[in-house]
C-alpha cells in the first residue's frame, strides 16, 4: 500500500462504508434542490434549438390555417383546448364558480359547431383567457398580462399566451417548492446526519482530516492580523488558542476550501460529499479574482476617461473571460495569456478613448498598463493578493453577518460585484446546510481544538437555522 497515492487509498477506504449515503444521491440532491427552484430561462443546448425549430414550424403552420378562405381552426382548437387544461390545472378544489367559467366559454363541442358554421370569434375568446390568467397568475406577471392585451395578431397572441402560461406553471412549481422545503429540510438533515454517523462509527470515532483542517483554521486565525469584525470577535492579538471563537475559526475553514489542493490533500471527511462545488467555485473565484485585478489595473490608469461609461465594462469583462477560459486545466499557461490579454486591452481602451473623444493612451502609459496587466500572472503580485484578500474577506463576512444585505462590497471588487454576490448565494448555501447536518461533530472536535471543556458553538440551534429557511 506504500507506493499507492495517498489520495487513492483515501478514497478505497471511506468510500466502501459511504457507499449507501453516495449512491442514493441524497446527500448531493438534498444540499442542492432545498435551495434550488425551477429556472425561468432555458438553456441553449442541442435539445432547445430543435425544440425551437419545431415551434416555429408549427406556429407557421397555425398561420397558413387560419389565412385560408375559410380559414381552417383545427390547430387553434387544440392550443384552445391546452389553454383549458392549464387555466383548470392552476384551480384549487375550492374554486368552483372560475372552473364552470372555463367549462362554459372554453367548450370545445361548442367551438367546434362554431368553427363549423364559421361563427368562431378567436379574438373574443382571448379576452377571456387573458382575463382569466390576470384572476390566477402572481403580481409579478401582471406587466406580461399587460403586454398581451395589446397584441391583434392571432398567431403572435397564442404564442405568448403559452409563454406566459409556462410562467405561471413555473410560479406555481417554485412557490410548492418553497411551501415545503423547511420539512424537506429537516428530514434531509436528520437522514444524512443519520447515514453520516454510521460511516462515523466504523471510523472508531475518528475523523483525523477534519481535525487537521479545523487545527489549521484556528492556527491561522491565531497567526493573523486580521480586522476582528472578520472573524466575528476573534482576538487578533490573541497568543492562546482557547480565546479563539470557535464559529470565527469554523467559517474561517470553511473559506480555505476554496483554497484546497486538490491535487495534494485529502478533502475534510464531512464535507467530502461536496469536493466537486467547493472545486467548481473555487475554479470561478480564481478566475474572478484575476478579472477584478485586471480591471482594476486598467481603471487605475486609464482614470475618468473611462469610468462609467455605458457597456465597456462588460465589453472588458467578456475579452477577459474569453482569454481566461480553460484556466483551471493543465495546459493553461497563465502567463501567456496575460500577454495576449495585455495587447488586446490597450486595443480596446484606445478603440473607447477614440470613440468618446478623449485622448489614446500614450506609448509609455501603454506599456506601463501592459506590464501591469502581465504581471498579474504571478500569485504574488500585489494587485491579485489584495483582490483574493478581499474576496476572502467579503466571504467571511456573510457567513457572520445576519443581514447578508447589508453587507457591502470592498473596494476593487464593484466591477465583478454581480458575479461576485452568485458565487456567495452558492457558496453560503452549501455552508449553512453543512451546518445544520455536521455542527455535532465540528463542536465536538472544536471543543478539542480550542480546549474548551463543554463549549458549545454560539448561533442559532438547529430548530432555529431551520426556521430561518
Amino acid at each position: 500500500m506504500a507506493d499507492v497515492p495517498l489520495r487513492v487509498r483515501y478514497v478505497a477506504y471511506i468510500l466502501p462504508p459511504l457507499k449507501g449515503w453516495e449512491s442514493d444521491g441524497l446527500q448531493s440532491l438534498c444540499a442542492t434542490c432545498l435551495i434550488w427552484k425551477v429556472p425561468f430561462n432555458s438553456s441553449h443546448s442541442f435539445e432547445k434549438t430543435l425544440e425551437d425549430i419545431m415551434k416555429k414550424a408549427f406556429w407557421d403552420s397555425l398561420r397558413a390555417q387560419l389565412n385560408e378562405d375559410p380559414p381552417v381552426y383545427d390547430h387553434a382548437i387544440k392550443l384552445l383546448g391546452e389553454i383549458k387544461e392549464s387555466l383548470l390545472s392552476f384551480l384549487l378544489p375550492g374554486h368552483t364558480r372560475l372552473r364552470n367559467q372555463i367549462n362554459e366559454v372554453l367548450d370545445l363541442e361548442l367551438i367546434k359547431q362554431e368553427a363549423e358554421n364559421g361563427a368562431l370569434h378567436i379574438p373574443k375568446l382571448a379576452d377571456f383567457i387573458i382575463g382569466m390568467m390576470g384572476t390566477l397568475c402572481a403580481p409579478i406577471r401582471d406587466d406580461d398580462i399587460k403586454i398581451i392585451r395589446d397584441i391583434t395578431d392571432v398567431v403572435e397572441l397564442f404564442r405568448e399566451i403559452f409563454a406566459v402560461l409556462d410562467l405561471m406553471k413555473l410560479d406555481m412549481v417554485n412557490f410548492a417548492i418553497s411551501s415545503i422545503r423547511p420539512h424537506l429540510m429537516k428530514q434531509s438533515v436528520d437522514y444524512e446526519r443519520k447515514s453520516f454517523q454510521e460511516f462515523f462509527d466504523k471510523q472508531h470515532g475518528s475523523l483525523d482530516i477534519t481535525t487537521e483542517w479545523l487545527q489549521e483554521a484556528a492556527s491561522e486565525l491565531l497567526s493573523s492580523d486580521t480586522d476582528v469584525s472578520v472573524h466575528g470577535g476573534a482576538a487578533a492579538d490573541a497568543k492562546d488558542i482557547s480565546t479563539l471563537c470557535p464559529t470565527s475559526v469554523l467559517n474561517h475553514a470553511y473559506v480555505k476550501l476554496l483554497k484546497w489542493d486538490h491535487t495534494n490533500r485529502l478533502f475534510p471527511e464531512p464535507v467530502l460529499m461536496d469536493q466537486s462545488r467547493f472545486k467548481e467555485m473555487q475554479r470561478e473565484l480564481n478566475q474572478l479574482t484575476v478579472t477584478a485585478a485586471v480591471l482594476l489595473v486598467i481603471y487605475n490608469m486609464t482614470g475618468a476617461a473611462i469610468s462609467g461609461l455605458l457597456g465597456f465594462l462588460d465589453r472588458l469583462k467578456r475579452v477577459i473571460k474569453v482569454l481566461l477560459t480553460g484556466m483551471h486545466t493543465l495546459s493553461f499557461h497563465l502567463a501567456e495569456a496575460m500577454v495576449s490579454m495585455s495587447e488586446q486591452i490597450c486595443v480596446e481602451v484606445n478603440n473607447c478613448l477614440s470613440q468618446h473623444g478623449f485622448s489614446l493612451l500614450t506609448t509609455e502609459k501603454e506599456t506601463v498598463l501592459k506590464g501591469q496587466i502581465q504581471a498579474i500572472s504571478s500569485s504574488d503580485n500585489s494587485v491579485r493578493k489584495l483582490i483574493d484578500v478581499r474576496i476572502q474577506t467579503f466571504l467571511k463576512m456573510h457567513l457572520t453577518s445576519s443581514n447578508p444585505k447589508s453587507v457591502a462590497v470592498p473596494g476593487g471588487l464593484g466591477p465583478v460585484r454581480s458575479e461576485l454576490e452568485e458565487i456567495t448565494i452558492k457558496f453560503l448555501h452549501l455552508v449553512n446546510y453543512n451546518k445544520l447536518v455536521f455542527n455535532p461533530y465540528y463542536d465536538t472536535i472544536l471543543t478539542k481544538v480550542l480546549k474548551k471543556n463543554g463549549s458549545q458553538l454560539p448561533g442559532l440551534n438547529e430548530e432555529e437555522q431551520l426556521s430561518s429557511r
